[in-house]
């Protein structure tokens, strides 16, 4: 399975909650060096609290699931 699929399955488990605000994640790209790109969309775009639901929500979702990811970067 490659990198890229990892992280998008490590984003289902964030996504719902995302949505149940009106918002969504979506993935952008993952770089061979372990960079992951993210946007954050809808609600979650907008929201005064994105930076920590992209810290403590999605970054830590990828990070347990792909340890060797580096970096979450919203783009």
């Amino acid at each position: 399975m490659s990198l890229k699929e990892r992280v998008e399955i490590a984003l289902e488990t964030v996504r719902p909650h995302l949505q149940a605000d009106g918002g969504d994640v979506e993935l952008v790209d993952v770089t061979e060096d372990g960079i992951v790109k993210v946007k954050l969309t809808g609600a979650c775009g907008s929201c005064p609290m994105a930076a920590m639901t992209l810290q403590y929500g999605v970054t830590n979702a990828i990070k347990q699931a792909v340890p060797e990811i580096k970096e979450v970067l919203s783009v």
